[in-house]
């Protein structure tokens, strides 16, 4: 750090941009949290910790509701609609609503049994860098046969009961750090014959609770044991967080309209050599 840097404002700047490569990365196929430990680690700073990983995925969440508000609110009125009216989920914004329901339950059941019965989770080695390598490394390799086995001749109205219990089971494996959450749901998409921009749409949706819960969590319990000053640099990496993951979000569906995502597969696998031969 340079010397005339006010530690204070160097930490508020870290954070900054430490909320852009979670905006960017975590709508992209490629671990935000992944990204959150390695870049930090090329640049000589701090683990920035669980805690703050999960707390600027708020700006994520965020972004993912705006991005996709009027789907959102269409989604809820359904959903309250059939409630009210008792005729069943049957049009796609009240099927929408079970699906994404159904898809977050495995991956709150996972974490809450991490967290009873792996307490220093946090500290384990699957957090280590190692583990990250040669999980982005795999991940690739599984995209990649995604892409090549999958049939994507599936839209929304095709997408079925089963497809969302194997997207949710596979949303419950991005707790461990390369995995990354979209790209696992979107492989998981492919796979099921879900066409691309369907497929990615499918897995931005289902993530909003599993993100939006992990990140208010982490960050009330900062909250509690921290001042506003050591609060402020989280609030400046998820407004920043926010605005980028808006940009990634339209930045990607309009690639996958006209581009498959072998570029995200080249880019995985080299960064999980890169990390190796940093070790």
């Amino acid at each position: 750090m340079p010397e005339e840097i006010n530690p204070y404002l160097f930490i508020c700047i870290k954070s900054f941009f430490l909320g852009i490569i979670q905006g960017f990365t975590e709508f992209l196929p490629i671990s935000s949290t992944a990204h959150l430990k390695v870049v930090p680690y090329l640049f000589g700073w701090n683990d920035p910790g669980v805690s703050f990983s999960a707390s600027v995925q708020l700006g994520s969440a965020v972004a993912i509701v705006y991005y996709f508000r009027n789907q959102i609110s269409l989604i809820i009125d359904s959903f309250f609609s059939v409630l009210k009216n008792r005729k069943g989920f049957k049009d796609d914004d009240s099927r929408l609503s079970i699906y994404i329901f159904v898809a977050s339950v495995p991956i709150f059941v996972f974490g809450l049994l991490i967290k009873i019965y792996w307490p220093n989770y946090s500290e384990s080695n699957v957090r280590g860098l190692l583990s990250i390598a040669v999980t982005s490394i795999f991940m690739s390799l599984l995209l990649a046969l995604s892409e090549i086995y999958g049939k994507r001749n599936k839209l929304f109205a095709d997408v079925n009961l089963n497809d969302v219990i194997l997207l949710g089971l596979a949303q419950s494996l991005a707790l461990f750090p390369g995995v990354s959450r979209s790209g696992i749901t979107l492989t998981s998409a492919l796979f099921s014959g879900i066409e691309r921009q369907t497929a990615a749409r499918l897995s931005f949706l289902v993530g909003i609770p599993a993100i939006s819960i992990s990140g208010l969590v982490e960050l009330f319990s900062l909250f509690s044991v921290s001042s506003v000053i050591d609060i402020l640099p989280i609030i400046i990496g998820i407004i920043s967080s926010f605005f980028s993951s808006i940009l990634a979000i339209d930045l990607f569906l309009k690639f996958l309209s006209k581009n498959n995502t072998l570029v995200f597969v080249y880019y995985r696998l080299a960064f999980g050599i890169f990390i190796l031969s940093a070790l």
